[in-house]
C-alpha cells in the first residue's frame, strides 16, 4: 500500500531573515502564512505562493550570527534548487528585471521545458518553469 503523502514544503537554512523575506515576498511574490514582526526579525517563517510551501529558518541565533555570511556555507547550496512551475516565464523575466533582479533570459531546453533561473540571497538556485508545446 502507498503512502498518502500530500504536498512538499522544503526548508531552508538562511543568513539573514529580514533579506530573505524581501527576496521571496517582494521579488518573488510568496506571502508570509506565518506571524513575521514588521521588522522581519524572526528565526522561522512559513511562506506560500499559489500553493507552493517553503519555510525559511534561520542558520545563526541573533546573538550567534557571524557579522557576514560563510562562504563555505554559500557554496554548499549551490547542490540545491528550487523548480516552480510559472505559465509565463518570459513575463517572469521581464518582471524580475523590473525589480532590478539580476537574471539571464530564458531558456528553451531540449527536454521541452522554457527556464528561468536566479538566485536567492543565500545562493540558493530557482527555477522557473513551464512546458512548451
Amino acid at each position: 500500500m502507498p503512502l498518502n503523502i500530500g504536498g512538499l514544503c522544503p526548508l531552508l537554512q538562511v543568513f539573514d531573515m529580514p533579506t530573505s523575506l524581501r527576496f521571496y515576498c517582494d521579488v518573488l511574490g510568496f506571502t508570509a502564512t506565518s506571524p513575521v514582526p514588521d521588522d522581519g526579525r524572526c528565526d522561522w517563517v512559513l511562506l506560500e505562493l499559489n500553493g507552493s510551501e517553503l519555510m525559511l529558518n534561520t542558520a545563526y541565533e541573533e546573538d550567534a550570527r557571524p557579522d557576514t555570511p560563510d562562504p563555505a556555507r554559500k557554496e554548499a547550496h549551490k547542490d540545491v534548487a528550487l523548480f516552480f512551475d510559472c505559465a509565463d516565464v518570459d513575463e517572469a523575466y521581464k518582471a524580475l528585471v523590473q525589480k532590478g533582479s539580476v537574471v539571464k533570459k530564458p531558456v528553451l531546453r531540449d527536454y521541452g521545458m522554457k527556464q528561468l533561473y536566479l538566485h536567492d540571497p543565500d545562493g540558493y538556485e530557482i527555477c522557473l518553469q513551464h512546458p512548451v508545446r
